[in-house]
């Protein structure tokens, strides 16, 4: 029975919030990997453009929340999603158009264009400062709990309860979904196809006969569907705060580096590589090891290795030891 407790235990604190979070850093990294694989750059932006496209879904979810427009047990963000990814989409689009397609022209270095996304990476962040303000904002409603700590103990017997919100079921679902369809995109669509030859072989996809115009557009399509659902999902866990979505930046690279940058299978992978290395490392492990182990040997302090403060420093330390043993990443991306 206590093995039982201490399995429960580690499933509400480490597994379900870890399952929950690598999807969410997969969605990100996904979006990361595709720039990067297609435009051929680390566009340092995409935090904020995810943290832009999550305000839009944030301001329409209380707009129809003032109106009387909800869905009842599931999120009313749900509603106000499309909303939110078609206005992150005209908003890359735009950039797009009048910021990288003018370097794209002189085909400067890609060092130029890492720059240049770090000055939309400001001014992004100071647009969605000056408009939804620096503080947090929770726009969660519906049921919180899709099975309650009380209920779970109710139904087994156990001393220790799971806890599984609503959030985090349905960002592993949407997560599944989303993937799903954009593989079947990549591998099924003319688009799609065209879109691999144009990462694979830029000139040999030129004389092909592809539009290139169309590939980047597309690719920034794709990006801000990515970003702006990744954000929601993240925020209906936590909540939205945009400066908190610029620190997302570190572990999307370090996710999409670790599966091998330019691999959307790589980006899945690094994202749950990161996200259960950060929880595993930062959780206080006393309850787990007082179930699993004899009373003489449980642990006194909280056995943690390090405190939830330092969970950026966990992708910062995996990020920089695959940079210098393994740049390709597990999958053999494009080299750093």
């Amino acid at each position: 029975m206590d093995l039982l407790n201490a399995f429960v235990a580690l499933s509400n604190f480490v597994l379900v919030p870890a399952l929950a979070y690598g999807a969410q850093l997969a969605l990100g990294a996904l979006g990361v990997t595709l720039i990067y694989g297609i435009l051929r750059f680390s566009n340092f932006a995409h935090g904020d453009t995810m943290a832009f496209g999550t305000m839009a879904v944030v301001l329409f979810t209380w707009l129809f929340q003032s109106w009387g427009i909800t869905l009842g047990p599931l999120p009313t963000a749900l509603l106000a999603l499309p909303f939110g990814i078609v206005i992150c989409m005209g908003l890359v689009l735009l950039t797009d158009r009048y910021i990288y397609r003018f370097y794209r022209a002189q085909k400067v270095k890609p060092v130029v264009l890492v720059i240049v996304s770090m000055g939309v990476m400001f001014v992004t962040n100071g647009l969605v400062r000056f408009i939804i303000g620096p503080d947090d904002q929770r726009f969660a409603d519906g049921e919180r709990f899709l099975i309650s700590a009380r209920t779970f103990k109710e139904m087994t017997g156990l001393d220790e309860g799971l806890a599984i919100k609503t959030g985090q079921a349905l960002t592993v679902v949407i997560a599944v979904i989303a993937v799903a369809l954009l593989f079947w995109f990549l591998n099924r669509t003319r688009t799609g196809k065209s879109m691999r030859a144009y990462s694979d072989n830029e000139d040999l996809a030129l004389l092909s006969g592809i539009n290139p115009e169309k590939v980047v557009m597309v690719t920034w399509l794709i990006v801000a569907a990515l970003a702006t659902l990744a954000g929601t999902l993240y925020g209906l866990d936590k909540s939205f705060k945009p400066f908190t979505y610029f620190q997302l930046l570190l572990p999307f690279f370090a996710a999409a580096i670790v599966g091998g940058l330019g691999s959307p299978i790589g980006a899945i992978v690094g994202g749950f590589v990161i996200a259960f290395s950060e929880v595993l490392i930062t959780y206080a492990w006393k309850k787990v090891l007082t179930y699993a182990l004899p009373e003489s040997l449980a642990p006194d302090g909280l056995a943690q290795l390090l405190s939830t403060d330092y969970k950026f420093a966990v992708s910062f330390v995996i990020l920089l030891v695959v940079l210098l043993f393994r740049p390709t990443g597990l999958f053999k991306g494009k080299s750093v």
